[in-house]
């Protein structure tokens, strides 16, 4: 039987709608019938070659929502017809000193879906068993591909951020990740700061949940959030190492600077500020296929949803360009056999 399946056959080039055949899994592997796959910028990386060492043809992909239907040897955690969810994470060792402490995410042999093998932009996927997150039920598959990525590594940052109940947190950007961590901050029970350019997106972050709305045009953030007793933690989500650079200053006393998103340029950093707040910055890796099934199952819980906008696969170069000029809000997910 075959599959359909978006390709890139070498860096920079365009996307191929093709056909294949549809692959067993192998010991330790299941097999996902696709039914949704988020499109993330972090996708790229597939796109221009940007990652060292990608072998093509390669299928991207890495926010994958879809059902077990077939499981290979040695697998007797998963069963035919689970909904299940795929992240970047897609796999460890198992063996290495970090996966012996069970520091899964920090393995070194550690596995990334859509750049290390093929993807979800594919009606089928091979995945190690230890990299699926199993899907609540209510949750939509478009909305569990974007969880994925995006929802686990914002949700991840800040459960781990030392923050508590009422602490003043601040999440700069109001894009694909910021939106998703605005509302997870709101719902954590944080003082929640919502940090962006200009005036027009207000609105939004106040329906997302923010309880305070700074606009970096009308005056210096850093200096604004002081005014709120300074941040206990700020999300950077925005990839912009000046913007986030400029923000430092509205840390309060061992406030933390949380880093998810990658900027291209630099931070610039005064130590002094630094050492006389005891401040710190952090940067925060996604997270394994647990940390991804706690973010679908806080998802599901507290009514968080991600902003999207959907595109059938046969529509791949479309919705890969609709991403990547910044136009989406706030992420495109592809749907299979539409």
């Amino acid at each position: 039987m075959k599959m359909k399946a978006a390709q890139i056959s070498k860096p920079g080039g365009d996307f191929e709608l093709v056909e294949r055949e549809i692959p067993e899994p192998g010991t330790g592997q299941v097999r996902v019938k696709v039914e949704a796959c988020g499109i993330c910028h972090s996708d790229v990386l597939v796109k221009d070659g940007l990652w060292p060492g990608i072998q093509y043809p390669r299928v991207p992909g890495h926010e994958i929502a879809g059902r077990i239907d077939a499981v290979g040897s040695d697998v007797s955690q998963w069963t035919k017809g689970q909904r299940v969810g795929v992240g970047w994470h897609g796999g460890h060792c198992f063996i290495c000193e970090q996966c012996r402490r069970g520091d899964f995410a920090m393995c070194v042999n550690r596995k990334i879906t859509g750049i290390d093998f093929d993807g979800g932009y594919a009606d089928y996927l091979i995945i190690g068993a230890e990299a699926v997150a199993l899907v609540p039920d209510g949750l939509p598959s478009e909305e569990v591909g974007p969880f994925m990525c995006a929802g686990v590594t914002v949700y991840n940052a800040l459960r781990n951020s030392g923050a508590r109940g009422g602490d003043v947190v601040a999440v700069h950007g109001i894009g694909g990740l910021g939106h998703l961590g605005v509302q997870y901050a709101s719902r954590m029970g944080f003082r929640t700061v919502a940090i962006g350019r200009g005036k027009d997106k207000e609105e939004l972050a106040r329906k997302l949940g923010a309880h305070h709305y700074i606009d970096t045009d009308a005056g210096n953030g850093a200096a604004q959030l002081q005014k709120l007793g300074g941040a206990r933690v700020i999300l950077a989500t925005a990839p912009s190492g000046k913007a986030i650079s400029a923000l430092l200053d509205g840390l309060g006393p061992s406030g933390r600077l949380v880093v998810p998103a990658a900027p291209p340029d630099p931070l610039s950093i005064g130590m002094f500020s630094m050492i006389a707040g005891r401040r710190s910055i952090d940067g925060s890796y996604s997270g394994t296929a647990r940390d991804s099934q706690d973010t679908l199952e806080f998802s599901a819980l507290t009514d968080v949803h991600p902003m999207i906008e959907k595109y059938p696969l046969s529509r791949v170069a479309e919705a890969y360009e609709q991403m990547n000029s910044g136009k989406v809000r706030f992420r495109v997910v592809l749907t299979m056999g539409a």
